[in-house]
């Protein structure tokens, strides 16, 4: 297999002076089939469609800035963008143009989760709709989002990690050099496929509200874990070091992430279990009926 070469733009607007990339494109496409799924979730929980809508648009502008802010804040190689010398104030408006140049390149997945799980609380709070249940009819959605918006990363040929000859690697032109290397964007893209469909199939057999979160968590946090030590574009936590060797801030959060996930989980599942009429699905659906029972003996009056 020849080198990685597919043009990065998929189409030119007004005689080339709007470029379209394909990063966009599918970065778009794994967000509008994320609320779709979740629209679904929503309506199984009891929550209402609007409320998903105000907060999917809140989560796709905070979103956003928390993936650039995480960026800038633990940027590849340790060196930080975040602006130094001069005054405070040049410091504090120095790196708020680094946030803010989202064209010059730079996301990061886990700042945009960041950003979406306090939005969601603000939401939840806002709202008075129980923040477990929330995050439960997102967290299935973020796996989807996740395993299509990689596939921009391999548009643009980055994302990807070491030079390898296993047989399943991936040809990629680097300047005038040629390499094969881990086609790590398709390991996590499959990997988020596989946890959505887990996800998805146990998600009415849930025995307490946050079960599929922590489990998205626990999911999520092992395979990013794995993965993000192939990886040759690691975000890493400032010009700290393990043993001589630095951190990938990514790595680390994962481990966190899969350790409180998972106590939560055993707690909530074994030590302390939750009855069937605390799930939040069964409480409106309670409501729901007792409504209904009021309305008949109206109409019966």
């Amino acid at each position: 297999i020849g080198p990685f070469e597919i043009h990065k733009t998929a189409f030119e607007l007004f005689d080339g002076k709007i470029q379209v990339a394909w990063y966009g494109i599918l970065i778009a496409v794994g967000m509008v089939l994320a609320f779709v799924y979740a629209l679904s979730r929503a309506k199984f929980e009891g929550i209402k469609s609007d409320d998903m809508v105000d907060l999917a648009l809140f989560i796709l502008i905070f979103s956003i800035i928390g993936a650039r802010l995480y960026y800038v804040i633990f940027p590849p190689e340790g060196v930080s963008y975040i602006a130094k010398g001069g005054t405070f104030w040049q410091n504090v408006w120095g790196t708020i143009v680094n946030v803010a140049s989202i064209w010059e390149g730079g996301l990061a997945i886990f700042g945009g989760l960041i950003a979406g799980f306090i939005v969601t609380l603000i939401v939840a709070r806002h709202k008075k709709i129980r923040f477990p249940v929330l995050l439960d009819t997102v967290a299935p959605s973020l796996l989807l989002a996740q395993a299509v918006g990689r596939w921009g990363n391999f548009m643009n040929g980055e994302a990807h990690g070491y030079e390898t000859d296993v047989a399943w690697r991936m040809g990629l032109k680097v300047g005038t050099s040629y390499i094969e290397v881990h086609p790590t964007f398709l390991y996590e893209s499959l990997w988020n496929i596989i946890g959505f469909a887990i996800l998805a199939a146990t998600y009415k057999k849930k025995k307490f509200n946050g079960q599929i979160f922590y489990s998205y968590m626990i999911w999520y946090g092992l395979g990013r874990a794995w993965i993000e030590g192939l990886r040759t574009d690691s975000l890493y936590l400032f010009d700290w070091t393990i043993g001589g060797a630095p951190i990938r801030v990514s790595q680390a959060l994962s481990a966190v992430m899969v350790l409180v996930s998972a106590f939560l989980l055993v707690w909530n599942l074994w030590v302390k279990p939750h009855r069937p009429e605390e799930l939040y699905v069964n409480i409106v659906a309670a409501r729901e009926a007792e409504k209904a029972e009021e309305k008949d003996k109206a109409s019966e009056e």
